[in-house]
């Protein structure tokens, strides 16, 4: 079966690729050229819904799987910021190490180390039939400091629930069980199945 992705984000489709290794998975962007996509939907399911709606239409073949996710980061101590704005929070053409120091700023900037936090993963399937979407959470602290090299995105700065390193310093296949992701694609997985 084969399964478009509506994203060309490296991480995640690595990500998604080791999960999903039973099937052909191919990002859109390797079918067509690029195009801006406007997330304006207030959910992470929203804003999935819409990725992979846009690249399905924008595809035009009835017998393609199109999956989109959406995540981010959310830090009680910010009252849920960056939250569905975590891939732009320090702007428009921001990138990941951007993202990253304004989030270690704006937790300082509330006179803290750390915080609680959590991520969370909505998983989109649009397919000529029906549309899907499942939910995968983590949970952990927000840390003031980025420690490792491994992940990508805010993973420098995130330690889950139980451990004491960072997603960044974590084995992958320790993050692979943790991540909000993974959660939400294995879900994702038992409605592929059915499909």
């Amino acid at each position: 079966m084969k399964l478009v992705l509506a994203t060309s984000n490296k991480g995640k489709v690595r990500e998604i690729k080791g999960l999903y290794q039973d099937y052909e998975v191919i990002p859109y962007s390797e079918l067509m050229e690029e195009f801006e996509i406007v997330e304006d939907g207030d959910t992470f399911k929203e804003n999935a819904l819409i990725k992979a709606r846009a690249v399905f239409n924008a595809l035009n073949d009835e017998n393609i799987i199109v999956i989109a996710d959406d995540s981010g980061i959310s830090v009680d101590i910010l009252d849920g910021a960056p939250g569905i704005y975590s891939a732009r929070y320090a702007g428009a053409d921001a990138s990941d190490k951007d993202n990253l120091y304004k989030l270690i700023d704006d937790i300082k900037n509330k006179d803290a180390t750390s915080s609680p936090a959590h991520y969370t993963a909505a998983i989109a399937i649009v397919t000529s039939k029906a549309e899907f979407s499942v939910h995968g959470w983590m949970y952990g602290h927000a840390i003031t400091e980025a420690k490792g090299k491994g992940g990508f995105g805010y993973d420098p700065m995130f330690i889950p629930d139980g451990y004491d390193k960072t997603l960044g310093e974590l084995d992958d296949a320790i993050k692979k069980e943790l991540s909000h992701r993974s959660k939400a694609l294995s879900l994702a997985k038992n409605i592929l199945k059915t499909l």
